[in-house]
């Protein structure tokens, strides 16, 4: 009977699925996928009919010696009569079995409903009136349709059940694991692969272990171990992407194995009795060649008991690093606020000589102690910060970074605090560099971390009110302010994390500034050291955080060997296939276009986001960028109106009327990845035949965009000016030498630095530039110096004397942002 059947089809449910057979729809599916259900209906009557044969004659209604065989017999092939298999069938049950095979889906029963009619009047033939009364009064009592009722529920369940376990697994084999593999594919490993892995959860709750999703879930999962001291502590995660998302539990302390999706996450470890402990680390792993990214790393952490640990701090656990071993230590959580540091000068804390320990040094000449004094004033002739006014600080900012202190400043805070300034070997280890499962966020994850940090903002804001946590749970270690650390350098003391208008990549860097600068941008953050004899020497040496070549020495190619390298950027004139993809009005003003053209190299698209000013009519005086190298750790360029290059770098040339291009050159946002990240952004790379291949291609989507731009009647082709930023002001010694239709330069934090091959060497093309040019540099960077780099490349360029100028500031990489928009749009 047709319970029987059902009872049947689910046991051999198994062998359906083979032949490819449909059995139903998902509940989760879309309103347009609904529109097929009644197909798919039909299509489960035919499944069933072939149960209804093989339970009524002992053998399916087609056979053959491989599945395919058998698959294209129900697509051809009559089926058999099952009355010659089996004498005992009625004409009626037969009729119906070979209804529900009829090939044309038309010709079967068009809905379960009519089948069931169909069975029903088989089993019971028409009868009388009065039967009907009798059979009615029979059913009516409760012995008989208690049970009754019973069976037709527990029937419906379990139809309902299996045809839904046949869609889902329909659905995981053919829709959810060709999905796994598609995401697996687009998405680079060091970016996320949340997304299939929780789709695999889904399939897997379904297929169970099964071998094709076993591997495409080690694909994009690991299993790590994650230990406290004391153990018992309960452990919790979360996307790092995601900061409002709920946490979820991955277990209690110690979690041995436990599967977790390759990404970046939020930690959050908690004990009784003991201080919460938040944490930023990825599941990745940049281990050496033999272990591969995937080799397994622990997560540990030790818990403080609750009042243990020095206030407001967080724990850092013992590192090997360049200095040597580095004990357990603690850092701030915060940066010191104004509140906190109006209590050192409240409590006269500068004029406490006690506090000031070190002798004061400015221009090279060492002050007296009132000569310090004078310089350690506010806005108004009192002790204080550079920012404060009157001796206090601006209303409403309790809770802000106290910025425009000097090194002195910091140092004599610490001291009064009793705590110390960290080394820069310290904060570097706060922040997460030399640990275990997050050295990968921390090199390419400041397109991950930089959204939730305070850098291109418009000035300090209050401390931990951005999601930007750190390896340890510290907040604001990028951006915000720059933080004051104890060793000095050639020109000053060493500066760590970038302020608030400093690229995101200033949060892996060691700046430099001399010890009386009182930038507005400079902060503190304090360290304690509960072993301070342990920790080695080293630690507080004098540091060398630059790291370019003096160039002066070297002298240019000759011009015979310079045309050579020169056709490396040439190509065949060939069609743009330019397109639009698409334009919309900005809130900003201005006109937001995505284009797209053929690359001059393989059959690659470059992408280009070009901005039309609303305040001023065509032709447009247009700017073309070259981005600093943080484009390259950027997976999209998605959202690019809202990304720190374009709100700091180049909104306010819109806004003032020219038209800018923001090209997506090669290896940098989409048309990036991993492999681009090691070549550009590893030392000694330069050297390499691939980056020169990769030279030639950036330089080759600059060239090409020019082409774009002569075809548009909106853009004046014969003002283009180039503006780079960064690793494109170091290219400012290249392209305008190769590319003769650049009208102007600007250089922001650009110079040499006098690496790589020959024919991709800056000094092989500067001599040869000859387009007029502005370069706006930092008297202390340590990537471009200026008399090693910056100034040089000055010397070098062939451009006119009057043409050409080099303006330094009282800063590191990045000039103060009022500076160089006054001096570009200039």
């Amino acid at each position: 009977d047709f319970g029987i059947a059902l009872a049947v089809t689910a046991a051999h449910g198994d062998r359906l699925t083979e032949t490819g057979l449909s059995l139903g729809t998902p509940s989760y599916m879309s309103p347009e996928q609904v529109e097929g259900a009644a197909i798919d209906e039909r299509s489960d009557i035919y499944a069933l009919g072939c149960l209804l044969f093989e339970i009524a004659t002992g053998q399916p209604p087609f056979e053959g010696s491989t599945p395919l065989a058998v698959a294209v017999q129900h697509q051809t092939a009559p089926p058999p009569d099952p009355q010659k298999l089996n004498a005992e069938i009625t004409d009626d049950f037969a009729q119906l079995i070979l209804k529900c095979l009829a090939k044309d889906p038309d010709e079967r029963f068009q809905t379960a409903t009519e089948l069931l009619a169909e069975i029903d009047r088989i089993r019971h033939p028409a009868v009388s009136e009065s039967n009907l009364d009798a059979l009615w009064s029979h059913l009516r009592r409760p012995i008989v349709a208690v049970p009754a009722v019973l069976v037709v529920l527990a029937l419906t369940w379990f139809s309902v059940q299996f045809f839904q376990r046949r869609a889902d697994v329909r659905w995981a084999r053919y829709e959810a694991i060709p999905e796994i593999e598609r995401l697996i594919g687009e998405n680079d490993v060091w970016r996320n692969l949340v997304p299939p892995y929780r789709l695999a959860e889904q399939a897997e709750a379904i297929l169970g272990d099964d071998a094709e999703l076993a591997e495409l879930i080690r694909q994009c999962s690991r299993e790590i171990n994650v230990l406290t001291d004391p153990p018992g502590a309960s452990v919790y995660i979360k996307e790092y992407v995601d900061p409002e998302a709920e946490w979820t539990s991955l277990g209690v302390t110690p979690l041995e194995g436990v599967r977790v999706p390759i990404g970046i996450f939020r930690w959050r470890i908690e004990k009784e009795g003991y201080e919460t402990v938040l944490a930023a680390a990825s599941t990745w792993n940049v281990g050496s060649a033999e272990e591969g990214l995937l080799a397994g790393y622990d997560l540990f952490r030790t818990l403080d008991e609750e009042g243990a640990a020095p206030q407001g701090m967080v724990r850092v656990p013992a590192t090997e690093t360049e200095v040597g071993a580095l004990g357990d230590f603690f850092i701030g959580r915060y940066e010191v606020t104004n509140r906190e540091y109006k209590a050192f000068v409240d409590a006269g804390g500068y004029l406490n000589r006690e506090y000031w320990e070190h002798p004061f040094l400015m221009d090279g000449r060492e002050l007296t102690w009132e000569e310090a004094a004078r310089e350690f004033v506010d806005q108004a002739g009192q002790p204080g910060p550079s920012t404060w006014v009157g001796g206090d600080y601006p209303p409403g900012q309790d809770e802000y970074p106290v910025s425009g202190v000097s090194w002195y400043e910091a140092a004599a805070y610490a001291e009064f605090a009793g705590m110390s300034l960290p080394t820069a070997a310290h904060w570097n280890v706060a922040r997460g560099a030399f640990t275990p499962m997050v050295q990968w966020p921390q090199l390419g994850g400041f397109g991950i971390l930089a959204p939730f940090t305070n850098f291109g903002g418009q000035g300090t804001v209050p401390v931990g009110s951005l999601p930007g946590i750190t390896a340890y749970g510290a907040y604001d270690m990028p951006g915000n302010v720059r933080e004051w650390c104890w060793n000095e350098t050639s020109q000053g003391r060493v500066l760590r994390g970038g302020a608030w208008e400093d690229n995101t990549y200033e949060f892996g860097n060691e700046r430099q500034a001399p010890p009386m600068d009182r930038s507005s941008r400079n902060g503190i953050r304090l360290a304690f050291y509960p072993d301070p004899e342990i920790v080695p020497a080293a630690a507080f040496e004098l540091r060398s955080p630059q790291f370019t070549v003096d160039v002066r020495s070297q002298p240019p190619v000759p011009d015979a060997v310079y045309q050579v390298y020169k056709e490396q950027f040439s190509y065949d004139e060939t069609s743009l296939n330019g397109e639009v993809e698409y334009s919309q009005e900005s809130p900003g003003g201005w006109i937001h276009e995505l284009i797209s053209f053929d690359a001059a190299y393989g059959d690659e698209r470059v992408l280009a986001h070009l901005f039309l000013p609303g305040n001023t009519e065509p032709p447009y005086q247009t700017v073309i960028y070259f981005p600093g190298s943080a484009s390259v750790m950027m997976p999209s360029s998605e959202g690019l109106e809202s990304y720190y290059e374009f709100t700091m770098f180049l909104s306010y040339l819109v806004r003032n009327g020219r038209a800018v291009l923001y090209p997506v050159y090669k290896g940098t946002f989409e048309r990036g990845g991993p492999e681009y990240m090691a070549l550009l952004l590893q030392p000694g790379n330069a050297a390499s035949y691939a980056y020169t291949e990769y030279l030639v291609q950036a330089v080759k989507d600059l060239r090409r965009s020019i082409d774009y731009l002569e075809t548009r009647p909106d853009i004046d082709s014969d003002r283009l000016a180039y503006y780079g930023m960064s690793w494109g002001g170091n290219l400012g010694a290249i392209i305008p030498a190769v590319e003769e239709r650049l009208g102007a330069s600007m250089l922001v934090a650009g110079g040499l630095l006098g690496v790589g091959r020959p024919e991709a060497s800056d000094l092989t093309y500067v001599t040869r530039v000859r387009t007029p040019t502005l370069m706006l540099n930092g008297a202390y960077d340590v990537i471009f110096p200026p008399e090693t780099s910056s100034q040089p490349m000055l010397n070098l360029l062939a451009t006119p004397e009057e043409d050409k100028r080099l303006m330094l500031y009282e800063t590191d990489h990045i000039p103060p942002r009022t500076e160089y928009i006054k001096e570009t749009l200039a």
